[in-house]
C-alpha cells in the first residue's frame, strides 16, 4: 500500500495516524516475506510505502521499531491460532490417558514446534530481536515492546498449563520462555546464508529439521519441568532450584 505525500499531510487525526501506521506495517510484513531483515533498509521500506524516510520516522522511531511492531503482530496472531493446534489436556484424540512416560509433554512440544515451523516470519524476527532489532529503539518504545513480549510469554504459559495442568503457573512460564529462547538459537542454523548452505551441502538449508529439533528440545524442557514438578511441594511461589535440591539432598549442615 503506497501513501502519497498528500495523504501524509492529511494524517493528522488519531484514526488517520493509525491507518498510516497500519499501512507501513503491512508493507514491512510483505517485504519481510520476500527477504530477510538484514537485506531491508529504511530507504527500501520508505520507497515501497511511498514516503520519504523523514516521513516514516514521524510514525515510528526507526526501522527496527517497525520490525518489532511486526514481530508483536505476528506473535499475537500465532498465539491466537495455537489453541486449536494443541492437544487436549493429558489425553490422546481417542480420549484415552497418555500411557507412555512424558507422552503428554512430547505431544505439546511437537504441536508448538510444528506450529512455529509454519511461521517463518515470526521465527526470523525472534532470532534477531536481541542482537539486531533492540539496538536502535528509544527507551520508551523498548519498555512498551518488552511489556508486550512479557504478555505474549504469559499467554503461551497459560496455553501450556492448559495442556499440562500439573504444572504450576511459574513452571509453565519457564517453559514458555524457553520456547522463544530455543527458536532464537535454532532458527539461524535452519536458515543459513547461501554460502554456508552450499558448503554444508544443503542447498535449501536445514529448515526441514527445525521442527524436529525444536520439538525434541521442547519435549526435554517440558519433561524436565514436569519431573521436577512432581517432587516440589504444592505451595504458592515455591519453585525448587537446582541449588535448593542439592542442599536438600545433603541435609542440614553441621
Amino acid at each position: 500500500m503506497s501513501i502519497t505525500s498528500q495523504d501524509f499531510q492529511r494524517a493528522r487525526r488519531p484514526e488517520q495516524v493509525r491507518l498510516r501506521r497500519h499501512a507501513i506495517l503491512d508493507t514491512a510484513m510483505a517485504m519481510l516475506r520476500e527477504r530477510p531483515v538484514a537485506e531491508i533498509s529504511l530507504r527500501d521500506l520508505s520507497e515501497r510505502v511511498g514516503l520519504a524516510k523523514s516521513g516514516m520516522l514521524r510514525y515510528f522511531d526507526s526501522k527496527e521499531a517497525i520490525f518489532l511492531e511486526v514481530l508483536d503482530r505476528t506473535r499475537t496472531e500465532w498465539l491466537a491460532g495455537l489453541t486449536a493446534e494443541l492437544p487436549r489436556p493429558a489425553t490422546r484424540e481417542t480420549g484415552a490417558p497418555f500411557a507412555e512416560p512424558f507422552a503428554a509433554e512430547t505431544a505439546v512440544a511437537a504441536a508448538i514446534a510444528g506450529s512455529l515451523a509454519r511461521q517463518p516470519l515470526l521465527c526470523e524476527l525472534v532470532s534477531v530481536t536481541g542482537g539486531v532489532l533492540e539496538r536502535n529503539i528509544s527507551a520508551g518504545f523498548a519498555r512498551t515492546f518488552r511489556q508486550r513480549a512479557e504478555a505474549g510469554t504469559d499467554r503461551l504459559s497459560v496455553l501450556i498449563r492448559g495442556c499440562l495442568p500439573e504444572l504450576r503457573a511459574e513452571q509453565a512460564r519457564v517453559a514458555a520462555s524457553a520456547v522463544f529462547v530455543l527458536v532464537a538459537g535454532l532458527w539461524p542454523y535452519a536458515t543459513p546464508t547461501a554460502a554456508v548452505a552450499a558448503l554444508a551441502g544443503v542447498p535449501g538449508g536445514e529448515r526441514e529439521r527445525f521442527a524436529a529439533e525444536l520439538g525434541e528440545a521442547l519435549a526435554n524442557q517440558l519433561a524436565g519441568i514436569s519431573a521436577r514438578a512432581a517432587h516440589v511441594p504444592r505451595r504458592p511461589g515455591v519453585y525448587r532450584t537446582a541449588e535448593h535440591t542439592a542442599a536438600q539432598r545433603k541435609g542440614p549442615t553441621r
